[in-house]
């Protein structure tokens, strides 16, 4: 579960603070957790400042304050502040935008290069895919993974997304993929063309952030009329 703390700080030293957080990532580069940072000042209170950052969970957050260049940071972060900074720790339970960046790393983790990486930061064990092109729907990660990789197997993909819509628990992306038929696919055997395919997939996210549920328009016809497959049908 996605997890944010919250540092709450006076300081009239801001322009110092800033150069701290400065070093603090260069510091850590390549060992620090923190997926996202924001800090605002408050309107009505030019000493008054809040940072909030995200980690992808909370023993990602623990493993980033073990850094002993965190601890060296802090002791200086508290010198800089006119009085002891508060901190909040929040676990995420709802985060469309974090919805929304969750559908398109599938859609870039799909024309992944080489193997495909693991799909358990994307999807629950309990997936529940629906595509109107199988007969029966594939329920499960591994059910997910063999359909991905038969994807992959016959396609090199990429693809662009065009328009995301975030409702509730639900991400709605409307999508172009372009591919080169590299291998077989659904018994064909490759044809080295470049084909094009657009199609819409909303996906339903849990609580804990994973997609849990996916259903898919696209125009399979096309696609097959692109390779060649309807030619001895055609009249």
């Amino acid at each position: 579960m996605t997890f944010v703390q919250i540092i709450d700080c006076r300081t009239s030293r801001f322009d110092d603070m800033n150069r701290l957080m400065d070093t603090w990532v260069e510091q850590t580069r390549g060992k620090r957790t923190a997926t996202h940072s924001v800090i605002g000042k408050d309107r009505s209170d030019a000493s008054h400042y809040i940072e909030i950052v995200e980690f992808p969970s909370y023993e990602e957050a623990m493993r980033n304050s073990g850094l002993p260049e965190t601890d060296k940071i802090f002791r200086e972060m508290v010198a800089l502040c006119d009085e002891m900074p508060t901190f909040t720790d929040l676990d995420v339970v709802r985060d469309e935008q974090l919805y929304a960046a969750t559908a398109r790393r599938f859609f870039e983790t799909v024309a992944t290069r080489g193997e495909l990486p693991p799909l358990d930061n994307l999807f629950a064990e309990n997936y529940h895919d629906h595509d109107p092109g199988n007969e029966q729907d594939a329920v499960g990660m591994d059910a997910m993974r063999r359909e991905v990789e038969m994807w992959r197997g016959g396609f090199d993909l990429d693809f662009t997304i065009e328009d995301q819509i975030c409702d509730g628990d639900r991400v709605c992306t409307r999508w172009t993929g372009n591919a080169l038929h590299k291998g077989e696919f659904m018994g064909l055997a490759p044809t080295g063309r470049k084909v094009v395919m657009t199609g819409t997939t909303v996906f339903r996210f849990g609580d804990h952030g994973k997609i849990v549920e996916g259903w898919w328009q696209y125009d399979r016809l096309g696609l097959m009329a692109q390779l060649g497959a309807l030619e001895g049908l055609e009249r």
